[in-house]
């Protein structure tokens, strides 16, 4: 199973690179960050200096999406630090939740994530692409270039639209049961347009904390660290439950039955703990969702996603223990997991 580390790009940068630096010593393969224009540091910036500071390390935005930047810029952006340091990016894509809705746009649709991620992908690695009519290729690339792109889901229409285009599926819950029925959804879409169900990588990402023990203590520390992926997820969840109904076949209760409570949302603190919009995720989701307790409860439930079919664990390392738990997993959990 490959590893990845998920942060913020917020300043300093300098402690980006040196946490991704420090990513890489303990076994990371892959460093990710939001794409938020408003909200973080122009991330793109932040990922040459990554890719300089690393060796093998891949990055990515988890997620950049169609509508903030125009599409050949997205795609020679990547190129070109492909070109400058190997094929060492990861193009992940999604709707755009905090990045339009904060600049007072709506998420993008699945028609536009489509479009994008072909125009993205064959610009990328020197093929031509049609924007809209004209036909344009960018004439540096040089052979053997690639740009995978990896699409972020949750919904029935998304999810099919995954296994049928995207080269990878970026799931953000780590719930056994959720991954489980997503993780099928695409394979099984794969399938049916005719590719091979093991050319679409899965990647499930969610926030890990590691304690010292199982006591009551330490765990609800865990908890109250990562309850705003509840939050950030919920997003998501209310926009499925406006879109196909409390209740409905399309849409496992398993995944909306948490955000009843849900009040509202404020992007300001967004994807940070504390977040005083999140106090309705209950404990049993921020357990079903995360990754908390021991190096070896850590280990348990990895195993048990590897079973699932999951390629990576993308670590989001936005709480009170970033260094402690990169240190922790590269001691013990990554060692024990690919052992």
């Amino acid at each position: 199973m490959d590893f990845g580390l998920v942060l913020q790009t917020d300043p300093p940068a300098s402690r980006v690179i040196s946490l991704m630096k420090r990513a890489e010593r303990n076994g990371f393969t892959y460093g990710w960050t939001f794409d938020s224009a408003v909200l973080w540091q122009e991330p793109f910036v932040i990922y040459s200096q990554i890719l300089s500071n690393t060796t093998k390390l891949k990055v990515g935005p988890m997620v950049t999406n169609p509508g903030t930047r125009t599409w050949e810029v997205t795609a020679s952006t990547f190129a070109t630090l492909n070109d400058m340091f190997g094929n060492r990016t990861v193009c992940g894509i999604g709707r755009g939740d905090s990045a339009m809705r904060v600049a007072g746009r709506k998420p993008n649709t699945l028609a536009r994530i489509s479009e994008a991620m072909k125009v993205i992908r064959a610009l990328g690695r020197g093929d031509e692409a049609d924007l809209g009519g004209t036909v344009i290729r960018f004439p540096w690339i040089k052979p053997g270039a690639e740009l995978p792109v990896w699409m972020a889901a949750y919904g029935p229409k998304a999810l099919k639209m995954t296994g049928e285009e995207a080269d990878g599926f970026i799931l953000q819950l780590a719930d056994l049961y959720l991954t489980e029925y997503m993780v099928k959804a695409v394979k099984t879409a794969a399938a049916e347009a005719g590719r091979d169900p093991a050319d679409v990588k899965i990647c499930v990402a969610a926030p890990a904390y590691v304690t010292e023990d199982d006591s009551p203590e330490a765990l609800a520390h865990a908890r109250e660290q990562c309850r705003w992926f509840g939050g950030m997820v919920g997003n998501h969840v209310a926009d499925l439950v406006s879109k196909y109904g409390e209740h409905s076949a399309a849409v496992p209760d398993e995944l909306t039955d948490y955000i009843k409570s849900r009040e509202g949302y404020d992007y300001s603190h967004h994807g940070r703990s504390g977040n005083p919009d999140t106090r309705f995720v209950p404990d049993e989701i921020v357990d079903r969702f995360c990754l908390i307790g021991t190096a070896e409860q850590h280990i348990t439930k990895l195993n048990a996603l590897r079973e699932l079919g999951v390629d990576q664990f993308a670590l989001y390392d936005m709480h009170d223990a970033q260094e402690a738990v990169i240190e922790a997993y590269g001691s013990t959990v990554i060692p024990a997991v690919n052992g």
